[in-house]
C-alpha cells in the first residue's frame, strides 16, 4: 500500500470508480431512496399531522418534512459507508485491486467517504425537490439546505466507515442501527421537538450529529436563517474529520492484520 505520488487528489478516482459504477442504476437508486422517506413524510405528516396542532406556527407536515432530509441523509450515507463499502472492502476485493495501483490506503478511505457523502446529498436533494413541490420549502434561504445536507452526509459516513473497519460480516451492521442510528432518530427533533423529552434525553439528543443537521436545515426550508449556525457547522465538521481519522487507523490496522 503506497502513498500517493501526485499532488492532485488521489481519492477522485475512487470517487469515479463508484459514480460510474452508480450511474448505470441511478434512477432505481435514487427512488429507492425516496420511497422510506416520503411514505413516513406523507403518512405521518398529512395523516397524523391534521390530528396534531401547529409547531411554531408551521403545521406539522412542514416540521416533519425537514426531519425527514435529515433522516434520509443520515441513512443514504450510513448504507453506503456500511454494506456497499463493506462489499468493495471484503467481498468483492475492489479496495485490493485499487491497492495495486498508485493510491494508498488514505485515498481509497476519503474517495469512500466522498462518495457516501455524495450519495446522500442526491438522496437529501431528491427529497428536497419534492418538498418544494408540495410548498413546504419557503425563499431562496431553502436552497441552502444543500450544503447542510452535504456536511450531515460526511459527518455519517464517516461515522458508518469507523463500523465498517471493524465488522466482522453484514451482521454486524444491525447492531449500529439497532443501538445507534435509531434511537438516535428518535431524539433529534425529527418527529417532534425534543423539548417533549425529559431533560437529560434531550440533552444527549442535542449533541448527536443528526440533531446538528436538524437544526440547520429546519430554519433554511421555512425561509429563516439557523440559529448557532457556526456552532453546528463546526460540530458536523469536526465529527466527520475525527470519525475519518479513526476510520482510517482503524481500517489500516485491519487490513495489515
Amino acid at each position: 500500500m503506497r502513498p500517493s505520488p501526485h499532488p492532485a487528489p488521489g481519492w477522485f478516482p475512487v470517487w469515479q470508480r463508484n459514480f460510474l459504477v452508480w450511474r448505470k442504476l441511478a434512477l432505481p437508486s435514487v427512488l429507492g431512496n425516496l420511497a422510506d422517506p416520503l411514505i413516513y413524510m406523507l403518512g405521518l405528516g398529512y395523516g397524523l399531522g391534521a390530528m396534531l396542532p401547529s409547531i411554531d406556527g408551521r403545521p406539522y407536515v412542514a416540521f416533519l418534512a425537514a426531519g425527514t432530509v435529515c433522516a434520509s441523509t443520515m441513512n443514504a450515507a450510513t448504507f453506503e459507508a456500511l454494506y456497499s463499502s463493506f462489499s468493495r472492502m471484503h467481498v468483492q476485493k475492489t479496495w485490493d485491486a485499487i491497492l495495486n495501483t498508485p493510491l494508498g490506503l488514505a485515498d481509497v478511505v476519503a474517495g469512500e467517504l466522498f462518495w457516501a457523502a455524495t450519495k446522500s446529498l442526491f438522496s437529501g436533494a431528491a427529497i428536497l425537490v419534492v418538498i418544494a413541490g408540495l410548498g413546504l420549502a419557503h425563499g431562496p434561504l431553502a436552497l441552502w439546505a444543500l450544503p447542510a445536507i452535504v456536511l450531515t452526509g460526511l459527518a455519517f459516513a464517516a461515522l458508518g466507515l469507523i463500523w465498517n473497519a471493524l465488522a466482522p460480516s453484514y451482521d454486524f451492521f444491525m447492531y449500529y442501527f439497532t443501538l445507534f442510528i435509531t434511537p438516535m432518530t428518535l431524539i433529534s427533533g425529527v418527529f417532534f421537538p425534543t423539548d417533549q423529552l425529559p431533560g437529560w434525553l434531550a440533552t444527549v439528543g442535542a449533541w448527536l450529529p443528526l440533531a446538528q443537521g436538524v437544526a440547520l436545515v429546519r430554519p433554511l426550508l421555512a425561509g429563516e436563517i439557523p440559529a448557532d449556525a457556526l456552532i453546528h457547522i463546526m460540530a458536523l465538521l469536526a465529527t466527520a474529520g475525527v470519525a475519518f481519522v479513526i476510520a482510517l487507523r482503524l481500517t489500516r490496522r485491519r487490513l495489515l492484520k
